[in-house]
């Protein structure tokens, strides 16, 4: 068993390039949702012999394996499927959505066969259209996607061919297979992806630049603990070449950049709202400079853009200042004008359903910020409005609202509950603020009419409590999937309810 180990490992060690010879590798692919599919698709192109296993997904991807064809076993996968034990495989392709103790990476690791996520199998095989990108890695609790399309859309306007991809929607493995090339992949990591990182070795990446926007306890129920999800964040600073930027606020991601083994002349660069020092890029009396990519940056700073000028793009939110200073930050890394920022951020426009403002009537604002699915994203959502009704609930995965609820009391005008874990949010309230005039919407209670009756009754229960100069804001700090398809389903229901409840 030793020796086939070996030669597997050595044969592994060698793939490291499109072209080398991955026919008649045996690979069993576990999901198949979008990374899943691209990693089965990309393997078969490469003349692997690829196995699926997944659970679920669309039927069309389960046709288009056919086509391929690629075979696939679909299956509740708490045991181990026989065609998985049969295959014998060289070595697994693990979709995020498996958690660590999942039975079969369970099974994989007695068996001794290697667990890799698709963003090693990505750098791998970066070569395959002429000299490879250069890869610059987002991640961080909240704002990565904002974040990422901040840095493309200044890349662009510097004149880079770049693609946002990753956990934005669009799999690195396609982007790595656009026939047109790519000069840069800004790549948006999820902690599942950086968990299955390797630190060192053939499959290690090597990024031009490297940021963790902030670190706050989440997906806990996945990682099993705080430590293990910080550790996961903490890979995307490994073997940075240029830049490793943190956020001078969150002292974790400071940590991080200093154990990180980085390139010879990597440079620690931090961001935030403050004044900056050499080597940051802060805010001066509402002006964003840069004091860290110029030669002179101990004397003076270059202006990037202006807090008004934010605001009139719709970015003046602190939390999105702060996207919008880490994304300068990386942009700079690569040597994007100051200018060029600038003009970037005039045209630019934040996702639907990211603090957005989606109509104002009798004098109260209502938000939607479906897409904060946590804490650490409601907390920066609430703190941008001085007197809130607060939508509030769904699946807390594992995390304490409490000290939430806490920070916040009193900037609420009232609450209103959704959601399956509805219970530790209710006792929040009772025990911080006992006076706040709370309801409470019970999913028993509307399921005759489904997903939207809840948006409907939540916005008129909140339209009772709202007084004007009030911010009625969806920010759920919870994800989703207790009762609604997304988070992007959430705010649509939301943002539909508030429409039909005024009229417009």
């Amino acid at each position: 068993m030793g020796d086939v180990n070996l030669f597997r490992n050595n044969r592994l060690d060698e793939l490291t390039s499109w072209h080398a010879d991955w026919n008649g590798l045996r690979v069993a692919v576990l999901g198949l949702g979008v990374t899943g599919f691209a990693a089965a698709d990309t393997l078969a192109e490469l003349g692997a012999d690829v196995l699926v296993l997944a659970s679920t997904g669309p039927d069309e991807r389960f046709d288009l394996l056919t086509v391929l064809g690629v075979p696939f076993v679909q299956a509740d996968l708490r045991e181990v499927p026989a065609e998985l034990t049969a295959q014998r495989p060289d070595v697994i392709i693990v979709s995020p959505g498996f958690h660590p103790d999942h039975p079969l990476l369970i099974w994989a690791a007695e068996n001794q066969v290697p667990v890799w996520g698709d963003i090693e199998l990505a750098w791998r095989l970066r070569d395959k259209v002429g000299v490879p990108a250069e890869w610059i890695l987002v991640t961080g609790t909240n704002g990565k996607t904002t974040t990422v399309q901040l840095t493309a859309t200044m890349l662009a306007a510097h004149g880079s061919r770049v693609a946002p991809c990753g956990n934005i929607g669009v799999p690195v493995l396609d982007a790595i297979r656009d026939p047109a090339g790519w000069d840069v992949l800004v790549v948006e990591l999820s902690s599942y992806q950086l968990h299955h990182l390797p630190q060192s070795g053939p499959g290690a990446l090597a990024p031009w630049a490297s940021l963790c926007l902030n670190v706050a306890d989440d997906h806990l129920d996945w990682h099993g603990s705080a430590a293990a999800y910080r550790a996961a964040k903490a890979k995307v600073y490994l073997n940075t070449a240029a830049a490793c930027v943190y956020n001078t606020a969150d002292a974790a991601t400071r940590q991080m950049v200093q154990e990180a083994d980085v390139q010879d002349g990597a440079r620690a660069i931090g961001f935030g709202l403050g004044v900056p020092g050499p080597s940051e890029l802060g805010i001066v009396d509402g002006i964003v400079c840069d004091r860290a990519f110029l030669p002179d940056r101990f004397e003076r700073a270059l202006e990037l853009t202006t807090v008004p000028d934010l605001v009139a793009a719709g970015l003046g939110a602190p939390h999105v200042i702060m996207d919008v200073l880490a994304a300068s930050a990386l942009a700079r890394s690569y040597g994007v004008l100051p200018a060029t920022i600038h003009t970037a951020l005039e045209t630019f426009h934040l996702d639907a359903h990211r603090i957005e403002t989606v109509a104002i009537g009798d004098g109260v604002e209502w938000v939607d910020d479906s897409k904060a699915t946590n804490p650490h994203a409601a907390d920066a959502s609430l703190a941008a409005y001085e007197s809130v009704v607060w939508l509030v609930g769904g699946l807390l995965k594992g995390v304490d609202i409490d000290q939430l609820v806490h920070k916040h009391v009193g900037r609420l005008r009232g609450a209103i509950i959704i959601g399956v874990d509805r219970l530790a949010l209710r006792q929040a309230f009772a025990r911080h603020a006992p006076d706040l005039t709370v309801f409470e919407i019970d999913p028993d209670d509307t399921v005759s009419n489904g997903n939207e009756q809840v948006m409907t009754v939540a916005v008129r229960l909140a339209a009772g409590i709202a007084r004007t100069g009030d911010t009625v804001l969806l920010a759920p700090a919870a994800a989703s999937m207790d009762q609604f398809e997304s988070y992007v389903e959430r705010g649509r229901l939301f943002n539909q309810a508030v429409h039909d409840f005024l009229g417009r």
